[in-house]
């Protein structure tokens, strides 16, 4: 029997080199893809920081300011020299599970109409069945028209773990292929499709159940149909992870936002 692929945006999934620390509440991954892993494990160079943590999953909202304090120090460090900004919400803001980006389009403290030599703006592009454009075309127009120094992509991601779900935010400057995870592929956004330096952030907020049987059945679990899981309670847990990355970037660039 052919053996399954396993699906998941995670660095911390596909690499197993991580360095890693633990502040009690967060636990930090740090992993950098070179060329020689890139070939090999057929995943983009790059840097990659996660962060994951307990506190969306368990509803612990105390926490939240923290994770989001942390979350925005990795983001601001990824964008470092950046006065323009431009947030994008990936997804399709219809389908629960993939409307983390909508929500956090929502979240932002935009001002771009105040002072266009140091801001924080934001789009929200939908997905191609919904406007029958892609959302790179209407991403890469707005771009090239604004000129920003960096574009971060926000989107929800799939995990092969079931425990990631919810839990662990990931940051890095690879770019990032909308729909990769669920095999859904669509044209890439990174610096050498758009010209600018890409970040993306997100959260996985599914799985498949080939890997939920793998992962609960020592590898001898079967799916003949593969199905996109996600909780029951996705919809607390979208809103929750929006406000902690929407806070995490609106913190990371006050100065921007408050001119």
């Amino acid at each position: 029997m052919k053996k399954r692929a396993i699906f998941t945006d995670m660095a911390v999934e596909f690499c197993r080199t991580a360095k890693s620390s633990d502040d009690g509440v967060i636990r930090y991954y740090e992993i950098d893809v070179d060329d020689r892993m890139s070939a090999k494990l057929k995943r983009p160079c790059g840097k990659y920081t996660t962060l994951e943590t307990r506190a969306v999953l368990s509803g612990n909202s105390q926490d939240y300011a923290r994770v989001s304090d942390a979350l925005g120090k990795s983001i601001a460090e990824y964008c470092k020299g950046c006065k323009k900004i431009m947030c994008v919400g990936l997804g399709n803001p219809d389908l629960t599970a993939d409307a983390l980006g909508d929500r956090v389009f929502k979240k932002l403290a935009v001002n771009r109409h105040k002072n266009d030599g140091r801001y924080l703006c934001a789009l929200t592009p939908n997905v191609l069945g919904m406007t029958g454009i892609e959302s790179f075309d209407i991403i890469s127009a707005v771009t090239d028209r604004i000129c920003p120094d960096v574009v971060i992509a926000v989107d929800s991601l799939t995990a092969a773990a079931p425990s990631r779900i919810a839990s662990a935010f990931q940051v890095t400057d690879s770019g990032i292929t909308p729909g990769s995870g669920v095999d859904n592929h669509r044209q890439r956004l990174c610096r050498e499709s758009l010209g600018v330096r890409v970040v993306s952030v997100g959260v996985p907020l599914v799985v498949y159940s080939s890997t939920i049987a793998r992962e609960y059945c020592d590898g001898s679990g079967r799916c003949d149909t593969d199905m996109v899981v996600t909780p029951k309670d996705v919809d607390i847990l979208v809103e929750d992870c929006a406000t902690v990355i929407a806070g995490a970037i609106n913190g990371a660039f006050a100065s921007a936002v408050s001119d």
